[in-house]
């Protein structure tokens, strides 16, 4: 097994750790949430990621690798890292008011500055990179295509539901916000 898969796949466990971290952290309690709406959202995008990442590493190149494979894998580990710091800084500066359930609390406010003033969702960003970066570090098209395709598929179900509840919650001012920046890739979409 070349040694950049063992990498992709330490990165791998490094994001099931974290995202274990804020699930036991990080999830709304019925005393501290105003509206709770996640849909299913959250067990589908846990779903996509486990079975992406499983079957992804099923179907990863562990033949000889050449120059060019490593370059392609580094490019994947490169976007892991980017993406781990994307998102995690998005989460840092929410604060209180990121869940790992669609909620908003008593304290919720609309974030629209630092990260936020760029994408509206860019912790959904750095997780879109992350799991990105982890199939292409796999060196394989078919590894590329079952981890990447349902997680941005479970990512866009999560944007539609969240954003439901931010338009519920926050009205005219979602709305200008929702006008003014890019859901989740800057200047593109």
């Amino acid at each position: 097994m070349p040694f950049m898969i063992k990498i992709s796949i330490f990165f791998s466990f490094l994001y099931l750790v974290s995202e274990m971290m804020l699930l036991l952290t990080k999830h709304s309690t019925k005393k501290s949430a105003v509206k709770q709406k996640d849909r299913g959202s959250l067990i589908f995008m846990w779903m996509a990621i486990c079975a992406g990442l499983t079957f992804g590493f099923i179907n990863a190149r562990y033949a000889s690798w050449n120059t060019a494979d490593y370059f392609v894998a580094s490019a994947g580990l490169l976007i892991i890292i980017a993406g781990f710091a994307i998102r995690w800084t998005a989460i840092m500066q929410l604060k209180n008011a990121f869940t790992v359930d669609v909620a908003i609390n008593n304290t919720h406010e609309l974030k629209t500055n630092g990260l936020y003033s760029i994408v509206r969702h860019p912790s959904y960003l750095g997780l879109l990179m992350i799991m990105t970066g982890e199939a292409i570090s796999m060196d394989s098209l078919g590894s590329f295509i079952v981890v990447v395709l349902p997680v941005t598929l479970s990512i866009f179900y999560r944007i539609y539901i969240e954003e439901i509840l931010l338009k519920e919650e926050f009205g005219e001012t979602y709305k200008d916000y929702k006008r003014n920046k890019k859901r989740i890739i800057p200047y593109i979409y």
